[in-house]
């Protein structure tokens, strides 16, 4: 583990004007282990079907010797980041008009079973537009051996200061997710205040992949091949558990009507790991995936009875010869809307 100075009061409740906020760090009292089963219930919930996310054997052919989680398996933790943040720090938005606009993973060093994982967030800014704040999160995740294994940001829009229909607020309460016994004052129980320098992110290293295109196959321009992903309102529940997010809109149509949409949609964050099994299958390996950047601009709808279906397709957009890598523009599509104003992936080929 670190031995970062921490402050020994962290006083996170103390009002702070958003401004003395950029810049601010914080972390988590305890660490996170990454477990087995854990890793196999996200890949079946994002639908990431290589056998490196299930078997130690799968794994070592790719050169690991514990099962690999996921590449979004990271929202996991961050999910509980978040939350904690908005609880007891950005305390004065409504979380129920919180939405995530922007999500990067950097990947450095795949997260394995058993590894046991830091949080580190900082507070990167906070841009004000009409009644909207846009808070960017930067956060990094330190495996036991003190390497950032993965490090990325999440950005949300949030509101402060509208008023909220009561009868919404009681409509919402009587779908959602009861809270865990104890659920109150989350910050006060896992966040610590950081000081003193964050943790350094280390220089990529060259480590072999196992893909099937090789890298003399891609030229700049190349398309991907298109592939369709299928999502119903089960995949839907199931993801709500496994990631923690606790939203309504996405299993209840009660809320996803009172938020003024069609009918429940998927999460953001699921279209995004189902996006990571795309590339997954036409890389042949998760580990080949550096880094995946998106920029939420539409939803996926599921009706009760029925899938939703994303189709999804790919392009390069530059290579790089000397680390045999790639940038590859991806999207994503949903009855004809795009779900991503934004989308992008870094990779390394065999």
């Amino acid at each position: 583990m670190s031995t970062e100075h921490t402050t020994s009061q962290p006083d996170i409740d103390a009002v702070v004007p958003e401004a003395a906020l950029v810049g601010q760090r914080f972390g988590f009292r305890d660490h996170y282990e990454v477990g087995r089963e854990k890793i196999r219930e996200f890949a079946r919930a994002v639908q990431n079907t290589h056998l490196a996310h299930q078997n130690e054997v799968d794994a070592r052919k790719l050169g690991y010797n514990a099962v690999i989680a996921p590449p979004t398996f990271a929202s996991v933790i961050g999910m509980s980041a978040t939350r904690a943040l908005l609880d007891g720090v950005l305390t004065e938005y409504d979380l129920s008009q919180v939405l995530q606009t922007d999500q990067v993973f950097e990947i450095f060093h795949p997260m394995l079973a058993g590894d046991r994982i830091r949080t580190e967030i900082e507070i990167e800014s906070i841009r004000q537009f009409a009644d909207n704040d846009f808070v960017n999160v930067g956060f990094k995740l330190v495996n036991q051996h003190d390497e950032v294994a993965v490090q990325g940001t999440t950005t949300i829009v949030a509101r402060r200061g509208v008023e909220v229909d009561p009868n919404i607020v009681e409509a919402v309460e009587n779908i959602s997710m009861h809270p865990r016994p104890g659920d109150t004052g989350i910050a006060d129980d896992l966040l610590i205040r950081r000081t003193g320098p964050a943790p350094a992110v280390p220089p990529r290293e060259f480590v072999p992949v196992h893909t099937g295109p090789a890298f003399e196959s891609l030229t700049k321009g190349m398309e991907l091949p298109v592939a369709t992903a299928r999502v119903t309102r089960g995949d839907l529940a199931n993801y709500a558990g496994v990631s923690g997010d606790p939203n309504p809109i996405h299993f209840s149509d009660r809320a996803a009507e009172l938020a003024g949409l069609p009918t429940v949609v998927a999460h953001g964050l699921l279209t995004m790991g189902l996006a990571a099994q795309y590339l997954t299958d036409w890389l042949g390996d998760p580990t080949a995936i550096e880094k995946l950047a998106v920029r939420f601009s539409g939803f996926v709808p599921v009706p009760p009875t029925a899938a939703g279906e994303i189709q999804f397709s790919g392009k390069i957009k530059s290579v790089d010869t000397d680390r045999r890598a790639a940038t590859v523009l991806l999207s994503g599509t949903s009855e004809g809307r795009k779900l991503f104003g934004r989308a992008a992936a870094e990779i390394r080929l065999t």
